[in-house]
């Protein structure tokens, strides 16, 4: 019988986002394109060769770590989307709470940046997530027809978004369209379907709003402290 292996893995990146912390990320990647992150490599890694290629490819797939669960694990979990009521098996969700805390993320690669830097679009991580490994997307990896299970029971509607012009101005330019495209996938918690003030910490920004049927709507727009 072989015996288990000792296997240390350590960050070989960390990725900038316009998220400080977990509310209000999108819950799976690619859900928002217009967000963009950097992938920043550790200095041992900050060398061209290791991306040597890599521009060639479209998507690519980030191996990280989720850095703001807890390390207790169970063997069951509540989800979100479920409205925290149902349980269904760690293996059986995306889950942070999970014995080893991997997440994998298929994002677009926009460029290659000198450093080397990979910025990308469509990620679903908090700013600073240590990144574990990065791997080109290549076609064999795309499934046909997949089934969703417990997933496709789920209402897949986005919500209306409204942002005041007074408000919108606070935002920088180039994150708004991103902003809303956050906003619109709903941030709240699934058992959390009321009409009470949220906000959603998002490119250094409070983002203020409240939900209203299929409306959202901005009621405030500060800089974060």
């Amino acid at each position: 019988m072989d015996e288990h292996r000792s296997v240390t893995v350590a960050p070989i990146a960390h990725i900038e986002t316009d998220f400080p912390q977990k509310f209000g990320v999108p819950r799976q990647a690619g859900l928002v394109p217009e967000l963009e992150g950097r992938v920043v490599f550790e200095p041992d890694y900050r060398i061209p060769d290791t991306v040597r290629g890599l521009e060639g490819f479209s998507h690519v797939w980030l191996l990280w770590l989720f850095s703001q669960s807890p390390t207790e694990w169970s063997p069951t979990v509540r989800p979100p989307r479920l409205g925290g009521n149902q349980r269904m098996g760690v293996f059986a969700t995306r889950s942070p709470v999970r014995p080893n805390r991997l997440g994998l993320s298929c994002v677009r690669l926009l460029r290659v940046d000198d450093g080397p830097q990979l910025v990308v679009a469509g990620a679903d991580l908090v700013d600073g997530t240590p990144i574990l490994d990065v791997k080109p997307y290549v076609p064999a990896d795309r499934v046909e027809d997949p089934r969703r299970g417990w997933l496709d029971a789920l209402e897949q509607r986005g919500l209306d978004v409204e942002i005041p012009d007074d408000l919108a101005a606070r935002i920088p330019d180039e994150r708004l369209s991103a902003l809303r495209g956050v906003l619109a996938q709903d941030p709240r918690p699934a058992y959390q379907r009321d009409q009470r003030e949220y906000g959603v910490a998002f490119a250094g920004r409070n983002v203020r709003f409240t939900v209203d049927g299929n409306l959202l709507r901005v009621i405030d727009v500060t800089r974060l402290e």
